[in-house]
């Protein structure tokens, strides 16, 4: 499993999430699983989601506007589409998907 599905519009990726960590990473989680973000906020009212599309922007360089969570909202297991250039974002997302968090 790449961690990501390509669209039109962007790309989707399905993520991991571990709330109240020490540290921020986005990166390559279990086998099939796809991506693991690590946060420190905590997992109470949207914190953890805010924090998780403010993780993918700045990984993906994009605006906060570009990341929606289109999957999951209440759960660990997060499916997070990213808005531009897909051939471009597979490409960060492949690099970042090599880094074990």
């Amino acid at each position: 499993m790449s961690g990501w599905t390509l669209r039109d519009d962007g790309i989707v990726l399905s993520v991991r999430v571990t709330p109240r960590s020490s540290k921020e990473i986005l990166g390559r989680g279990r086998e099939d699983e796809g991506f693991a973000a690590r946060i420190t906020a905590p997992p109470v009212d949207g914190e953890a989601n805010a924090a998780l599309i403010r993780l993918v922007a700045k990984a993906f360089d994009v605006a906060k506007r570009d990341v929606a969570i289109v999957g999951g909202e209440t759960s660990r297991a997060k499916r997070v589409a990213i808005a531009g250039d897909a051939s471009a974002l597979a490409g960060i997302a492949q690099r970042l998907y090599e880094i074990a968090p």
